[in-house]
């Protein structure tokens, strides 16, 4: 469905979350029309022009009250590459951006990561504000300071840590979306399920993004780097990171994220980590939120092991989030019998 941009008012009060990180603290703002406070955020920041990247049309594309250039983008996977980094990087040069500046993106999951990373890149760093457009971008991408763009070997695989300075979650945007694009989005909110965020089945959109940004945040404040507990956050991810490989990305993230979310529970059953109601529980989240539970026709499972043998976080062996006796944590050195008799049946 379509529809067209609403006239602009003053929006109620948002929620408000705080990315507890000391000097580098910012907030993401979730609710309708907060797209409108980007010009108060953008001088907060003190930046004195800006690149708006955006994937959306004008009328949903935000005047940062500065001058400014808008760069047009497009939201998907195949665009997600380090081309496209180099591109939106001669666009800031040619603009003039200097590290005074900032860059604003405006898009899904996909033009959050590829506009993070060249934020990070350029000038060894300019401040970026993100707009999240769609529900996985609003719920995940765009929080946490995590930027990457895929290889024709793996997905995320260059990278940087760069944190936003602030993002700004519009509710208003979810309304241009297509139903598929809800799916994506809910698998992400599906896996969060089994990673801290409670039950959120049936609770309003805005409360399901705030509750996963705020378990995000929390995770976030205490683990930048990824040495620890932020693990957590990929639950789901090594299988559906695969399986958008697999399907050249035919299956979109948070599809796949899902499908990833029912083998999480799978496999930690196999493993002896969880009873079986507990595997069961996955599937049944799963599966209410709409979403596909089994593993897409003609994959190959030898090509899917191969594919998370490449995974990031398999420092030692094959490495996936687990859920246990004491709640999500990496497990390494998974035996590939174990990952076989999971994927059987899916």
């Amino acid at each position: 469905m379509q529809a067209s941009a609403p006239e602009r008012r003053a929006p109620a009060e948002p929620a408000r979350i705080e990315v507890a990180l000391g000097d580098r603290a910012y907030p993401v703002l979730i609710g309708p029309g907060v797209r409108h406070r980007l010009p108060a955020e953008v001088a907060r920041i003190g930046a004195r022009r800006v690149v708006v990247v955006s994937a959306r049309p004008p009328e949903w594309t935000p005047d940062p009250g500065v001058p400014h250039r808008v760069v047009p983008a497009r939201d998907g996977e195949h665009d997600k590459n380090l081309a496209t980094v180099e591109q939106l990087c001669r666009a800031f040069a040619d603009f003039g951006l200097t590290r005074a500046d900032a860059v604003v993106s405006c898009g899904g999951g996909t033009t959050t990561d590829v506009v993070g990373l060249a934020a990070g890149l350029y000038h060894r760093g300019i401040a970026v504000i993100h707009l999240p457009t769609s529900l996985l971008a609003q719920v995940d991408a765009s929080v946490g300071g995590k930027t990457a763009v895929n290889l024709p070997e793996g997905k995320n695989l260059v990278g940087v840590y760069w944190q936003p300075r602030a993002v700004l979650c519009d509710t208003e945007h979810l309304d241009t979306l297509p139903r598929r694009e809800w799916r994506n989005g809910y698998g992400e909110i599906a896996r969060a399920h089994f990673i801290g965020a409670g039950e959120l089945r049936g609770r309003p959109v805005a409360e399901q993004i705030a509750a996963c940004v705020g378990l995000k945040a929390r995770v976030v404040a205490a683990d930048e780097r990824d040495s620890g507990l932020r693990h957590i956050l990929n639950y789901g991810h090594t299988l559906g990171h695969a399986l958008e490989r697999a399907t050249d990305f035919g299956l979109r993230h948070g599809e796949a994220v899902g499908v990833g979310t029912v083998f999480a529970g799978r496999l930690a059953g196999v493993l002896g980590r969880v009873p079986a109601e507990r595997v069961a529980e996955h599937h049944d989240v799963v599966a209410g939120y709409g979403l596909d539970t089994d593993l897409p026709t003609g994959v190959d499972h030898d090509e899917l092991i191969a594919l998370m043998r490449r995974d990031k976080k398999a420092t030692s062996g094959l490495s996936f989030v687990l859920d246990g006796p004491a709640g999500p944590e990496l497990v390494a050195d998974v035996p590939e019998s174990a990952v076989r008799a999971a994927l059987t049946g899916m």
